[in-house]
């Protein structure tokens, strides 16, 4: 008679495996979260973010091997996924609030978690430049910071509602440019359509329109025309990141750090530009300066939970 087998219990190195895949699994969410909200802020980029938090190869990697190493590919895309689509739907509208009431405190907070996550990408570069490294981060930082100063377009309220079969393609070449802005550190793909103007049309049809329910059936053709176009941008732009940060690696990271220095002068003038004005209450930026602080040690916090997680992994 045979004796019945016990099964044998996961061992502490399975547990601890997959606690570990669970604890990275909810960090990619919110390191998703942190991507989209940047694409809410005009000035900002997604691409920024990622290198920031140090998943920037990761990331445009995965994207541009989704069908050469789909299952691994898509395991680390997915919870960033969830989490950009969770952090632009929960804080859409507060973010709305503070750009349209307190522009300067709200965009500075943000400003705070790109300058404290700076020695991330820094880490990146070090040793002495040479000369083409210093080109490599000088042309990329005048970019990003000119950017603000260019014209931005006038579209008529509501003109998405109404749109003919070339607006649709027009919908899906900006959302592939917007996408390509969403990849490249220091490009903000919320400033293009700025600039495009598209970008307040795009969130009041969310706002006023989709989520209240009304004009929903052109509300999705319009935001499915233009996610048609983030893929296509998506994944052109990832291939080309991928093959410079293979070939190139530091030229690279002196660009991206060029991007991203140029693109923190270019926010505020971003929201001066739009308000058309400078508060003088002196409480205002005090109140900017604090959040600006608090922006710079929670980003410079996350990096050092990075790197700490980084030794533990090796």
């Amino acid at each position: 008679m045979e004796e019945n087998k016990v099964p044998a219990e996961p061992s502490p190195a399975e547990n601890q495996g997959k606690t570990h895949g669970i604890a990275e699994f909810l960090l990619n969410i919110l390191r998703g979260a942190a991507i989209g909200i940047a694409f809410i802020i005009p000035g900002f980029s997604g691409g920024s973010v990622a290198a920031i938090l140090g998943i920037y190869e990761k990331l445009v990697g995965s994207i541009a091997d989704l069908f050469k190493h789909f299952k691994s590919s898509f395991a680390f895309l997915l919870p960033i996924l969830i989490g950009l689509i969770l952090g632009v739907a929960a804080l859409i509208f507060p973010i709305q609030w503070g750009l349209e009431h307190y522009p300067i405190p709200t965009v500075s907070l943000f400003v705070g978690l790109a300058v404290g996550g700076l020695p991330s990408v820094i880490g990146k570069v070090k040793g002495k430049p040479k000369a083409t490294h210093i080109l490599a981060c000088l042309i990329p930082l005048a970019f990003a910071a000119g950017l603000c100063f260019l014209p931005m377009a006038n579209q008529p309220e509501g003109f998405l509602l109404d749109l003919d079969f070339g607006g649709y393609l027009l919908l899906v070449l900006i959302g592939a440019v917007g996408a390509c802005a969403l990849v490249v550190p220091g490009i903000s793909g919320s400033m293009l359509l700025l600039i495009f103007g598209y970008y307040t049309p795009l969130v009041s049809l969310l706002t006023d329109h989709l989520l209240l329910g009304q004009d929903v059936g052109v509300s999705l053709l319009v935001f499915f025309s233009a996610g048609i176009g983030v893929l296509l941008g998506f994944f052109g732009i990832s291939v080309l990141m991928k093959y410079l940060l293979k070939k190139f690696p530091r030229g690279t990271y002196f660009a991206i750090l060029g991007f991203i220095v140029g693109s923190i002068p270019a926010v505020y003038a971003s929201v001066i530009r739009e308000t058309g004005t400078v508060p003088s209450d002196p409480w205002y930026f005090v109140a900017a300066a604090a959040l600006l602080i608090v922006g710079m040690a929670l980003s410079f916090a996350l990096v050092l939970f990075a790197r700490k997680r980084g030794t533990k992994k090796e």
